[in-house]
């Protein structure tokens, strides 16, 4: 187009934007929130303690699960000097500090190294270690790969790849032999695998198989090798050890249903020969009894035989094949009542997870045509535009005596995820049918062709912007890439990597944008 200026040319102006000063601080130390949140009148904790079955367990990267809490919540390291920072709430009761975290990790990749018990317990989870089916010690969770929000309050939930997993094998006051608990978890619905085990509760404390009913841990996942419910799956089940159960029966039980809500509230109970799933929708309405009853008909589960130790996205014996995204759970002592574990699931949905960050309340809801402005100093007359001289995607100057076709080129109708409706698509809003989509980690526009691989690379979850304005895209197959400009050309890219469009260098900016109205 005879206005637009030429891809490759620009491809030579590299931009060597630096990356924000480095953040010099000492390990441990807590930086001040800019504007601090709205104390909670209670908390999951406080629920269950006023139920007569207190926490003795409680960790959330997000927010105080007591209302007075206002301590850590977890540590982070980062790779450029491995120096580490707490990460505490921004008031009691309050959110994450997340500014905090974002200031000490910019310009470099962070890990969780661990997450603190908020009970009071000292039952703090870090990288488990060497043992069973591990050959050495579980990977930590990259920091930032699971952005969220609760109530417009940024936050980061912790995410699991295989080969990540967190445990404590030295615990205090968790429910051994057939002693009564309950747990839960809020788990994203929507990042799951087939794997062993995506677990969090109770487990065996060497690190090993000890025999069937020697752990308690909500699993969450589609593996169907133990036990499964209807449809495809994801499904809440409870890992017991050489059995994942769905019901009294090994294998199959019709009345677990497949539970994928983007946030899910997954529930575990037991106590003497009585056990039961619970699941619901962490954003709204009320939880759903999956199974309540006897303990499976299989030899080992009744009497009970926990031991006490805590697990994070791994299985009782370190299997760690899983994967799945953790935002907050507990463990308690005794077996919760129903009206407390409903009050806890209105707790959890009046914390707002993705409310005033997600699709449904951004300029990116599904039907809205946009165009995508760059944020970056360099470039922000630049919109993300498909190269109507090839596929590849690109971002290029517009304005509004730019030709009718470079408007249309960089405008785009959003659609729901094209792979997870939770999230969305962009559509080419001149060429019907043709969407923005990765390949190799570049980004093209292509029609679809109906795989799900397709799907996948043409889904992009809407996130609070990494720079701390507009918004970012998130990869829904790569969840630590987003959409990113990189000497014009767009990707999608990691916060340091291999590849020259993963440098860490402006990459915060690189990969926030604004919705603008459309330019067609």
């Amino acid at each position: 187009m005879s206005d637009r200026r030429s891809v490759r040319a620009r491809a030579v102006r590299r931009r060597l934007w630096a990356a924000g000063g480095a953040v010099a601080l000492a390990a441990g130390l807590a930086v001040a929130a800019a504007a601090p949140s709205q104390a909670a009148s209670q908390g999951p904790c406080d629920i269950y303690a006023s139920g007569g079955t207190p926490c003795v367990a409680a960790h959330s990267t997000t927010r105080a699960l007591y209302a007075a809490y206002n301590g850590n919540l977890y540590q982070v390291r980062r790779s450029s000097d491995n120096s580490t920072l707490n990460i505490g709430v921004t008031s009691a009761g309050g959110y994450a500090n997340a500014a905090a975290q974002d200031s000490f990790c910019s310009g470099t990749s962070c890990v969780i190294t661990e997450i603190y018990d908020q009970s009071g317990h000292g039952n703090n989870l870090t990288d488990a270690p060497a043992g069973g089916e591990a050959g050495g010690p579980d990977g930590l969770a990259n920091a930032t790969a699971a952005p969220t929000t609760l109530n417009g309050h940024k936050a980061y939930g912790v995410y699991i790849a295989a080969g990540d997993g967190y445990r404590d094998d030295s615990t205090s006051g968790i429910a051994t032999g057939d002693n009564a608990e309950s747990e839960y978890a809020v788990l994203d619905g929507t990042h799951y695998n087939g794997g062993c085990c995506f677990d969090y509760g109770n487990a065996e404390k060497n690190n090993d198989d000890d025999g069937n009913g020697t752990m308690e841990a909500i699993y969450f996942g589609n593996i169907k090798v133990w036990g499964y419910g209807t449809g495809n799956g994801p499904w809440i089940m409870a890992d017991m050890e050489n059995g994942l159960y769905s019901g009294v029966n090994a294998g199959y039980n019709a009345n677990d249903p497949t539970t994928s809500y983007r946030y899910t509230t997954a529930m575990i109970e037991g106590g003497a020969n009585k056990w039961a799933i619970l699941g619901g929708n962490a954003q709204s309405g009320g939880l759903a009894t999956d199974y309540s009853g006897a303990r499976p008909n299989v030899s080992g589960y009744n009497p009970m035989k926990k031991q006490g130790a805590i697990i994070l996205g791994i299985g009782g014996d370190n299997s760690k094949g899983s994967a799945g995204t953790f935002y907050e759970g507990v463990m308690t002592t005794g077996y919760a009542s129903s009206s407390t574990e409903s009050a806890v699931q209105a707790n959890i949905v009046a914390a707002g997870y993705g409310a005033g960050g997600s699709t449904s309340s951004s300029p990116f809801t599904p039907g809205a045509r946009v165009s995508i402005q760059a944020t970056t100093p360099c470039c922000t007359g630049d919109y993300i535009q498909h190269d109507s001289a090839d596929t590849k995607v690109v971002i290029a100057a517009v304005t509004s005596s730019s030709s009718s076709t470079a408007k249309a080129d960089s405008t785009w109708i959003v659609e729901p995820g094209l792979s997870n409706s939770s999230c969305i698509s962009f559509q080419s809003a001149n060429e019907s049918g043709q969407y923005l989509r990765h390949y190799n980690f570049e980004l093209y526009l292509e029609p679809s062709d109906g795989t799900s691989q397709f799907a996948q690379d043409a889904t992009f979850c809407v996130q609070p912007g990494n720079s701390g304005t507009g918004y970012s895209f998130q990869s829904v197959n790569y969840p630590t890439k987003y959409i990113r400009h990189y000497n014009y050309t767009a990707y999608v890219a990691g916060d340091g990597g291999s590849n020259a469009w993963d440098s860490t260098s402006s990459w915060t900016q690189d990969t926030s944008f604004l919705a603008a109205s459309p330019w067609s």
